[in-house]
């Protein structure tokens, strides 16, 4: 291979490389908070703390998202994040754990047991019960009123390390509430951006074999027929600017890689489409045509009936094949 040939290759190869660890430097330092465990009174807490430029990389943050077009948000505020994220872990998690006050710009809350579904899928431990259980939780979470949408709730941010599965009871939850759809978006495209995020872990990280029944199992345990539908639209990668939360969200796997398999998920979505109808719904749909007799004057049948069809079959020259086609009234 001439040496201007293998330098093409490698820049094709090397090049976007460096764009995916440059994002990703650029991702990292907009981390808007800490996370640290501690004990308090007995109790394992969690407290996450919003850094001192955190206000300002929020904004910065967000106006990349209004210039790709993406429809989510930090909250720019600490305020407002902290109200937000102890409010969304009270209605979700409030059953069994505590959101603790604590000092200006932090947020205490009960340590959830288990641990997040990505760790799961990355030491090949994923299994559908986990999966079900997210799908479960994340509907469940769906269904439930916000006074900021107006409508009903969504995450925002619903990747699998915002999962926290708890092997013994068999139960997901939801973490980490510090980005927000935009409030333009009817629930049903937020409901469903938050499948994607979720689906596009499992499309960039999991093997070959596993990562579409992985994907199906989630989906029909969420088991929303509309959002799923939604879902089938956002099945496409952007362009532009967007392309680089996109890489973030795919932890910036080969960009084939992740097309191909999205053309096989919006196929096998049409297929858990005519797989959910109802048993009544099936049967209509397979259903043809009916040539049963049907009056024009009493004893008259059209010449489209069965008994003038049945007639064509025996006098035609091989069962089956009529001499001609019923008529069409």
């Amino acid at each position: 291979m001439p040496i201007r040939q293998k330098g093409q290759v490698l820049a094709a190869q090397f090049i976007p490389q460096v764009l995916a660890n440059a994002a990703t430097t650029f991702v990292d330092s907009l981390k808007l908070s800490s996370v640290s465990e501690k004990v308090r009174r007995g109790r394992q807490v969690v407290l996450k703390h919003r850094q001192i430029y955190g206000d300002q990389l929020a904004d910065l943050a967000n106006l990349y998202f209004r210039m790709s077009n993406i429809p989510i948000r930090f909250w720019s505020k600490a305020e407002d994040w902290r109200r937000w994220e102890a409010k969304c872990f009270q209605m979700l998690n409030g059953d069994r754990f505590r959101v603790y006050p604590s000092a200006a710009k932090t947020v205490c809350t009960d340590k959830l047991p288990g641990e997040n579904l990505w760790e799961h899928m990355n030491r090949r431990a994923l299994t559908r019960p986990m999966l079900q259980a997210a799908g479960r939780e994340l509907f469940r979470a769906h269904q439930l009123w916000s006074d900021e949408f107006g409508s009903r709730w969504s995450h925002g941010d619903a990747t699998m390390t915002n999962v926290i599965y708890n092997e013994k009871t068999g139960r997901a939850r939801l973490i980490d509430f510090e980005i927000v759809h935009h409030k333009s978006l009817p629930a049903t495209a937020r409901h469903a951006d938050d499948l994607l995020v979720f689906l596009l872990d499992i499309l960039a990280i999991a093997p070959s074999r596993r990562w579409l029944p992985f994907a199906l199992c989630f989906l029909n345990a969420h088991g929303d027929a509309d959002v799923i539908a939604e879902l089938k639209n956002q099945l496409a990668v952007p362009n532009g600017l967007a392309w680089i939360w996109w890489g973030v969200r795919t932890s910036f796997a080969k960009p084939a890689k992740v097309k191909q398999r999205l053309a096989k998920l919006r196929d096998a979505i049409d297929q858990l489409a005519l797989y959910r109808a109802t048993p009544t719904k099936r049967a209509r749909q397979r259903r043809r045509a009916s040539i049963s007799c049907q009056e024009m004057s009493p004893g008259m049948p059209r010449a489209s009936s069965r008994t003038l069809a049945i007639s064509d079959r025996a006098k035609a020259a091989s069962p089956g094949m009529p001499r001609r086609l019923p008529t069409k009234r």
